[in-house]
């Protein structure tokens, strides 16, 4: 069985040759009397395109003529068509977005923009040599100047990668100083480290523990991971909706 596999941007899709009929059925027929799927048959064709993928439901699709399959990969997740005669196979998997438990974050070592008591409360993991985590910051800034009911509670996550971030994020943990902090994300020479390195110790092996190896990360209250940078509007709708 020839297939196509293409990564676009986090999307794995994938397609088989699909012929101008592949899906075509006569008006009123209803094909799953005749035609049957057993899941184990469906894990063998699914092997082909997706190893290691996990079949996890099978019904008939919307689109006549073919049977729509749920995928599982480790952390993507899909539908995908197959065609009664089993030859032609279409569909994609996509990240499934990831959940944690936001109350089990600790927080002692968080640094809080906005007001402690606001209802409305995101964790984020962010690095202040990180680019992304460097846009992100004024963006929350102005976010908590204008809507009291927010609150962000900044872990300081410096990744290997960035050399001074390490001595950065130990200086703001130290004074715990929201001057030094906008200093820091501003790129602005910061003081040197008053304190030794504990808490910047506990705060990178926190976001360890969770996988979290890039930056920004933000948590939101329901537990829902968004990995990376979001501008103002999209990230206000990202908080207030809850979608």
């Amino acid at each position: 069985m020839k297939n196509v596999v293409c990564l676009l941007t986090g999307f794995l899709l994938f397609i088989l040759p699909v012929s101008a009929h592949a899906f075509k059925m006569k008006e009123g027929q209803d094909c799953l009397k005749c035609h049957k799927l057993k899941k184990s048959e469906a894990q063998d064709i699914v092997d082909r395109v997706v190893p290691n993928g996990k079949v996890l439901d099978i019904k008939a699709s919307p689109l006549k003529g073919a049977w729509q399959i749920e995928v599982q990969k480790e952390a993507q997740h899909g539908i995908v068509l197959l065609d009664f005669s089993k030859k032609y196979l279409i569909g994609g998997l996509s990240p499934v977005p990831k959940k944690v438990a936001f109350s089990k974050i600790p927080l002692s070592d968080a640094i809080v923009l906005g007001a402690a008591t606001a209802k409305k409360k995101v964790i984020v993991f962010t690095d202040p040599d990180c680019p992304y985590c460097r846009e992100l910051h004024p963006v929350m800034k102005r976010i908590v100047e204008k809507h009291a009911d927010i609150a962000f509670y900044l872990i300081l996550n410096p990744l290997p990668m960035h050399k001074d971030a390490y001595k950065k994020a130990q200086a703001i943990l130290c004074s715990k100083s929201i001057p030094i902090l906008d200093d820091a994300f501003s790129g602005k020479p910061v003081p040197e480290p008053s304190c030794p390195a504990d808490a910047v110790e506990r705060t990178t092996a926190l976001a360890k523990s969770y996988d979290f190896t890039g930056t920004p990360l933000l948590v939101r209250q329901d537990g829902l991971v968004l990995p990376g940078y979001l501008p103002e509007e999209k990230l206000l709708d990202w908080i207030n909706t809850g979608k």
